[in-house]
């Protein structure tokens, strides 16, 4: 996660804010952006965030 946010609540932010603007998936951002989609879960369930294909967001 190079170029994402380390501060969760501003990764939550970036994340849908890049996920409703220029990415259809998660899987695509993360392919594009060269992020581990699993390490991105796990940290973004830890601040009780999951992923939600049907909105592409996570909410």
């Amino acid at each position: 996660m190079n170029e994402l946010p380390k501060d969760p609540m501003i990764l939550y932010s970036v994340l849908n804010m890049k996920l409703r603007d220029f990415y259809g998936s998660l899987d695509a951002l993360c392919d594009d952006m060269d992020v581990d989609k699993q390490a991105l879960l796990e940290t973004m369930a830890k601040v009780g965030f999951h992923y939600d294909p049907e909105r592409n967001a996570f909410v």
